[in-house]
């Protein structure tokens, strides 16, 4: 046992202090090179966001050197060195302005604007965002007091990923939206908090020691000041990860009520959005064909509890105007190639379908009861009456050649009208 826990001895493979701190306080600076290569940094991490390509957002994370004054925040306040700490939140200050700028022009310049999934992913934090700046930081904090740095360094920058949020806030910022900017914002001061936090453990876990003298009374108040901010920053991340919780949740639902509902009966779902951040969730549906009267749709609403969907509202797009402009409307959003073309189409399909007899039972009816009618035609056609009044009319046309008398004519047309329950019914004779 005692030899298991030697194999965890954080001493083992330890730099030298003075060279560990020496390390830290050259990475703090952002000046001259350090400044050009984080501008270029963030303009790479924006460009990747934009196009959404993570082998660009991760490249840009490599060689960004935003890490440098956080680690030199924690460990000023494990070595309780104020000057180190004071230059560590200048420079990081610094830093956070330039890349915000740069993030911000970038953005304000560039004619994409739609916000793509890389984008979205950084504007809601929550504890898991937490976790990974902890546990990142921890790791960090170890591989920069190792003789040998190894991997875990460009690894750390992934994880913590502390690029990102920042050009996603300077993206709010260039489209107006304060959502993005501050949810944003939010998710890069949880990482530089608590990568400086997790660096403060590792120096206090190694013993480094104290850079001046502090009376009891003061560390007392600086321990109770990183509780408090501690507070601060957990309390919204647990927050938002039980609205997130929430949130899957009640879309896992809607997929199984439409899919027993709808999906399993055969009704072909075209449309679909969810609300979910509001006072009564909805749910917005529009089928292929099937059409919902007002008892069928007071039946769905009622089963809605079935699905542990309450406080939710089922609505049922049935109006072909409006729901033709919200079609279009969320395939844009959703980057889909349809254009409006597609929908004239499905349109003109629509309309040639009424001109279109398919009601094949009538027609082997006929042809038993009336042999003598073959070969024939039947149709639809307008019919108008003048330039302000048309209407649909059923046409059965019979070859000349049958010689039809007008008795068998009348019988035929009387037959049609009481079959198709509609006095529309015209039955002629073609001649050759």
């Amino acid at each position: 046992m005692i030899k298991l826990l030697r194999s965890f001895n954080l001493h083992y493979g330890e730099e030298s202090r003075e060279v560990v701190l020496e390390n830290v306080k050259s990475n703090i600076s952002f000046k001259g090179a350090n400044l050009w290569i984080l501008a270029c940094a963030i303009v790479v991490a924006s460009v990747g966001l934009n196009v959404n390509s993570t082998a660009v957002i991760i490249g840009a994370m490599l060689i960004s050197p935003l890490m440098g004054p956080i680690v030199g925040a924690g460990f000023a306040l494990g070595t309780y060195d104020f000057d180190l700490l004071k230059k560590s939140a200048k420079n990081l200050g610094v830093a956070t302005l330039v890349s915000l700028f740069v993030s911000f022009l970038y953005f304000l310049l560039s004619p994409f604007k739609e916000a793509q999934s890389e984008l979205l992913a950084r504007t809601s934090p929550n504890i898991y965002d937490v976790l990974i700046a902890f546990f990142g930081g921890l790791v960090g904090g170890i591989a920069i007091t190792r003789k040998e740095k190894g991997n875990p360094i460009p690894g750390v920058a992934i994880a913590t990923a502390l690029m990102p949020p920042l050009c996603t806030a300077g993206y709010g910022l260039a489209i107006g939206n304060f959502a993005y900017f501050s949810g944003a914002i939010y998710l890069y001061t949880i990482n530089c908090f608590f990568i400086c936090i997790s660096t403060l453990f590792i120096v206090k876990l190694l013993k480094y020691p104290k850079i001046k003298f502090v009376d009891a009374q003061r560390e007392k108040r600086i321990t109770r000041t990183i509780t408090v901010l501690l507070i601060i920053m957990l309390v919204p991340s647990f927050y938002l990860a039980y609205s997130l919780l929430q949130e899957r949740k009640f879309t896992q639902n809607v997929s199984t009520f439409i899919q027993n509902e709808f999906a399993a009966k055969g009704y072909t779902v075209i449309y679909e959005r969810t609300q979910f951040n509001s006072r009564e969730k909805r749910i917005e549906l529009a089928f292929l064909a099937k059409r919902f009267s007002d008892s069928e749709l007071k039946g769905l609403n009622d089963r809605l509890g079935n699905y542990n969907l309450d406080n939710t509202k089922l609505l049922i797009r049935q109006d072909s105007v409006d729901l033709k402009k919200d079609i279009l409307a969320e395939i844009n959003k959703q980057s889909q190639h349809v254009s409006e073309k597609d929908i004239t189409i499905q349109n003109l399909r629509n309309e040639l379908a009424a001109y279109t007899f398919t009601d094949k039972a009538l027609i082997e009816e006929i042809t038993t009861l009336f042999p003598q009618v073959s070969p024939f035609s039947i149709g639809k056609q307008n019919v108008y009456i003048n330039k302000d009044s048309s209407h649909l009319q059923t046409i059965l046309m019979i070859d000349g050649k049958n010689k039809l008398n007008e008795g068998d004519l009348n019988r035929l047309e009387s037959w049609l009208k009481v079959k198709l329950k509609s006095d529309a019914v015209s039955v002629i004779t073609r001649d050759n």
